[in-house]
């Protein structure tokens, strides 16, 4: 679902065009006020509906899951993103994520963590899994005896 820009909201603040990673957001010199340069080119991640302090930007939905006659509507609280989705029979579905409440520079850089050990790097797990992730072990499935 690409995002776009409600003009009228927008105060062209330039947080969308810092925190996206695909840096397809500008602004128009012209209006001031923020766009999507090339939506088809978007990564989804909604980083700048998360970072959008107006509340500006709101995401196009795709005929799969919210046909013709939807509306996608993002909401940003201080510790949110709610999305409301209108379904073309009036249905209303709701989901609610939260926004990284951390201190921004405030989570340990890779270079700061400890060498991992040699026999890590043939394994499945991420960079110090379990650990960052709070648990003792990951969930694993059942080896299949031979001959299964």
């Amino acid at each position: 679902m690409p995002t776009y820009v409600l003009t009228d909201k927008c105060k062209g603040c330039m947080e969308c065009v810092k925190i996206c990673p695909s840096d397809i957001m500008h602004i128009d010199a012209g209006q001031g006020r923020a766009y999507n340069i090339e939506p088809s080119m978007c990564w989804e991640c909604y980083a700048c509906v998360k970072a959008c302090p107006e509340a500006a930007i709101e995401v196009r939905g795709y005929a799969d899951f919210a046909p013709l006659g939807h509306l996608v509507m993002p909401t940003r609280t201080t510790d949110r993103i709610d999305w409301k989705i209108r379904m073309r029979s009036g249905e209303i579905k709701e989901f609610t994520f939260p926004i990284r409440t951390t201190p921004w520079g405030s989570i340990r850089a890779p270079q700061d963590s400890p060498e991992p050990a040699a026999e890590t790097v043939s394994s499945e797990l991420l960079a110090y899994e379990p650990d960052y992730l709070a648990v003792e072990a990951l969930p694993t499935l059942p080896k299949k005896a031979a001959g299964s």
